[in-house]
Formats: C-alpha cells, structure tokens, sequence
C-alpha cells in the first residue's frame, strides 16, 4: 500500500498501533498524535505492527524517535545505565514488529534498532512486555 498512514489500534495490557502506508513529513504529525492521545488515554506499553508500510523517511523516523521517548522516560534511561554501565538500554515500554526488509534496513542503519526490540512475530513481540 501505498500512500498516506493509516493507523488502527488494539488494547490491552499492549496497546498494538497499526502502521500501514507511508511514514513521512505528510504522516508524522498524524502518528504522533495519535500516540499521544493513546497515551494520554492511559497506555503504558506500546507495540507498533509495521507490517504495512512502504517506506519510513527522515520525517517518519523524527515521528518514531519522538513516539520513542514519549514512551521511554529520561529517568528510567539514565537508572537502568547506572546499574548497567556497559550495556545498550532497550526500552521495555515501546517496540516494534513485523517491518518489511526495506523498513527494517532504514531503522537498522538509522540506529533505532540499538535501543528498540524489533521482532518478526506479533505474537513474539507481545509476549516481550513484562507482565
């Protein structure tokens, strides 16, 4: 598909947003939004599915980075890399799933994939969160 983002939801203990379309400076405002009111709606966890987007920009990987820290306070961070000098924090509260190859590649090389789990399964992905 082709085009601009449409984003569909599911809740429960995960909140699973659906990407589907374009990530660009067209969509970016749209899928930060509409994090934003999932969050200000009580959301904790977050799994984003894309499984239906063609392609992520430098304007749609903005929009990924800003849903990022949205969801990964400062604080949380800066803790766990006391405790962990060594190691590269993964936030445990946002993550995503089922990226095309092309997808996976531009997050891979933009360096997202160091601090956001990625996995090729929904199912594998929702079964991450700490319950």
């Amino acid at each position: 598909m082709t085009g601009l983002l449409k984003i569909t939801k599911t809740e429960g203990p995960v909140t699973v947003l659906y990407f589907e379309g374009t990530l660009d400076g067209q969509s970016e405002t749209l899928a930060v939004e509409h994090v934003r009111t999932v969050q200000g709606a009580g959301a904790r966890f977050l799994l984003i599915d894309l499984h239906g987007v063609d392609m992520v920009t430098s304007a749609g990987l903005r929009a990924l980075h800003t849903i990022y820290k949205m969801f990964t306070p400062n604080e949380v961070m800066q803790a766990w890399q006391l405790e962990h000098p060594d190691e590269t924090f993964k936030s445990p509260y946002v993550k995503f799933s089922r990226p095309s190859s092309g997808v996976h590649y531009v997050l891979s090389i933009a360096g997202f994939l160091q601090n956001i789990a990625m996995y090729p399964d929904l199912q594998d992905a929702l079964n991450s969160f700490a319950k």
